[in-house]
C-alpha cells in the first residue's frame, strides 16, 4: 500500500523520512490538461492565487513511531485539483503545525484571510511543505513551521521550547505533523503582537489571531482536523 498507516487516531513520532522525489508526481503527469482547466476556474474567483510550489506524498507510512515517505515537487495548481479529486488519486498531502502554547497553557490560533482558499477557517499557522524545506531531499518538518508562523505571525519561534516529539493525524483528507512550541508569554500579549503584525503587512495572509483557552472553547470556522489537537493539548499528554 502506497499510504499504510493509522487513520483517525494520534501518533506520537520520533523520526521523519519523508524524501523529495525529482521526478513528476504520477497526479501531475496524468492529469495536466484537466490542471490547466481548473486553474484558470480558481483564480477567477480568487485572483490572487498563486502557482506556486508545493508538495504531493506518493507514499507514506507509520513503522516504529516513524514516519516514512515519499513526495513530489507540483504546482499549486496541480494540488488545487488534487484537492477535488483526492479520492484513488494515487496522492495525499501532509502538512505541519506548530501548535504555539502560550505562559498561562492556552493555544494561539489564525484565521486565514478573506482572499486565501481556506479562507474563514481556524488553525495553526501553517503552509504545505515546500522545496526549500527540504535538507539533502529529506524534509525538515521544524523549519518548515517555524518559517510559516514568521511568515503570517511574525513571531520568531527559533529559540522556543518545543515539545519533546512530534505527532501526526491521519485522515482521508491529510495527515497533519504537529508539535508544541512553547512561549513563555500569556496568550493575550502573544495575540497583540500578531495583530500588531497583521496590521503592518500590506497583504497580510491571516486575518488575525484565535486564542482557545480549553478543550471546548472551539471558535467558529475551526477546520476539522483541530478538534483532536485541542482536545490532545489540554488531556496534558505529552
Amino acid at each position: 500500500m502506497n499510504f499504510d498507516l493509522p487513520r483517525n487516531v494520534i501518533l506520537p513520532v520520533d523520526a521523519i523520512d519523508v524524501r523529495l522525489d525529482s521526478g513528476p508526481h504520477p497526479f501531475a503527469r496524468e492529469n495536466a490538461e484537466a490542471i490547466a482547466e481548473n486553474w484558470q476556474r480558481e483564480i477567477a474567483v480568487k485572483p490572487a492565487l498563486f502557482d506556486g510550489t508545493v508538495v504531493l506524498l506518493s507514499q507514506l507510512a507509520y513503522r516504529d513511531n516513524r514516519l516514512v515517505g515519499r513526495c513530489h515537487a507540483v504546482n499549486y495548481s496541480t494540488f488545487m485539483l488534487w484537492r477535488k479529486r483526492r479520492e484513488n488519486s494515487g496522492a495525499e498531502h501532509a502538512y505541519a503545525h506548530a501548535m504555539l502554547v502560550a505562559g498561562d497553557n492556552a493555544l494561539v490560533a489564525i484565521r486565514m484571510g478573506s482572499h486565501t482558499v481556506n479562507a474563514g477557517r481556524v488553525y495553526f499557522a501553517a503552509g504545505s511543505f515546500e522545496p526549500d524545506d527540504f535538507r539533502d531531499g529529506q524534509v525538515d518538518v521544524d523549519f518548515n513551521m517555524i518559517r510559516e508562523v514568521r511568515e503570517e505571525t511574525g513571531l520568531d519561534l527559533s529559540a522556543a521550547r518545543r515539545g519533546v516529539r512530534w505527532h501526526a493525524l491521519s485522515t482521508t483528507r491529510g495527515t497533519v505533523i504537529f508539535r508544541r512550541y512553547h512561549v513563555d508569554e500569556p496568550a493575550d500579549e502573544i495575540a497583540r503582537r500578531i495583530s500588531a503584525f497583521v496590521a503592518s503587512e500590506t497583504d497580510p495572509e491571516i486575518d488575525g489571531p484565535v486564542i482557545i483557552r480549553h478543550a471546548g472553547d472551539l471558535p467558529d470556522g475551526l477546520a476539522l482536523h483541530m478538534k483532536p489537537l485541542i482536545e490532545w493539548h489540554f488531556s496534558g499528554v505529552d
